[in-house]
């Protein structure tokens, strides 16, 4: 499910046969920026991941009441989980300018 836009255009960006050795270790060339077809296929999971995430946060509040530690954990997953997706919308927008990148991750 979550690999196959890892794949995305004959990049494997799991992958790490491209490491470069140099003064300072081990580090990954920077693979560029998505394409337009990772980014949709990455905004589906995206929103796909968010809006279910939402959903169990829902009837954990709605079980254990919203002054647990187990629904407040669940609110900042889902928080950040936004956040992450807002960022990544931002990222799109950079990554391609000119195209327009509304609602492809919120």
């Amino acid at each position: 499910m979550f690999d196959s836009w890892l794949r995305v255009a004959n990049r494997d960006l799991t992958s790490h046969d491209d490491l470069i050795f140099d003064g300072f270790g081990v580090r990954q060339p920077a693979p560029g920026p998505l394409t337009l077809e990772e980014h949709q296929e990455l905004g589906t999971e995206m929103k796909s991941i968010n809006a279910r995430l939402r959903e169990l946060c829902k009837v954990i509040v709605s079980v254990y009441g919203p002054n647990t530690q187990a629904a407040f954990t669940f609110l900042k997953a889902a928080e950040h989980i936004d956040r992450l997706c807002q960022d990544l919308q931002a990222q799109a927008a950079r990554d391609l300018p000119g195209y327009p990148v509304d609602g492809m991750y919120l």
